[in-house]
């Protein structure tokens, strides 16, 4: 019994350490593919407000998923009316065509997504240095939108009234015209329009 017991428990051991070893190889394996094990370059963006912009969500660069966010804070003192700084980790292979970057936006990922940040690109763009913070386009708020259709609401509706005095005003010219017309008509039919007395 005690070589059956023996070997039991040599086997279960065995197994528990394959076990680890497997489970530490698909870890390795998923932080390899995901970029975890890859050498990083930190940039930080500034933004006035992030709009649910949270900590781990992607960085993408003409579609491709070059990072993730490593950090939101706010700043002491505003920068260019911006006081929320977000710190990107992004993969240092992308070094070259993060640098021609020139625009970092909040967007939505589908209709009802998560937030992530999109970097948009111009070849012909001069070098960015993301050593320094960069000035982030800040995302178009639902409460934004609605401000705007408002103003332009009110900024149609003035000018619907302006057309209508306008139209008004042409009928006033147009009826005082018609009226001139008719008396200079009358005149000349009576034969008098140049008698003077």
């Amino acid at each position: 019994m005690d070589k059956k017991e023996g070997l039991r428990k040599l086997l279960a051991g065995t197994f528990f350490i394959m076990g680890i070893i497997l489970i530490v190889v698909v870890v390795m394996v998923i932080g390899v593919e995901k970029g975890f094990t890859q050498p990083k370059l930190q940039a930080t963006v500034l933004f006035k407000r992030v709009e649910g912009l949270a900590v781990g969500a992607p960085i993408r660069l003409s579609g491709v998923n070059v990072g993730t966010v490593a950090k939101i804070d706010f700043l002491d003192e505003k920068i260019d009316g911006r006081g929320v700084q977000v710190t990107l980790s992004l993969l240092r292979r992308y070094k070259k065509q993060l640098g021609k970057s020139t625009n970092f936006s909040i967007k939505t990922e589908g209709l009802l997504g998560g937030k992530l940040i999109e970097i948009s690109s111009d070849e012909y763009g001069p070098y960015l240095d993301l050593e320094r913070p960069v000035i982030g386009q800040d995302p178009l708020d639902v409460q934004d939108m609605v401000d705007i259709f408002n103003k332009t609401a009110q900024a149609s509706f003035k000018a619907a009234q302006a057309m209508e005095d306008v139209m008004k005003e042409l009928q006033r010219v147009s009826n005082t015209s018609k009226r001139l017309m008719n008396r200079l008509e009358q005149k000349l039919l009576e034969g008098n329009l140049f008698r003077i007395f």
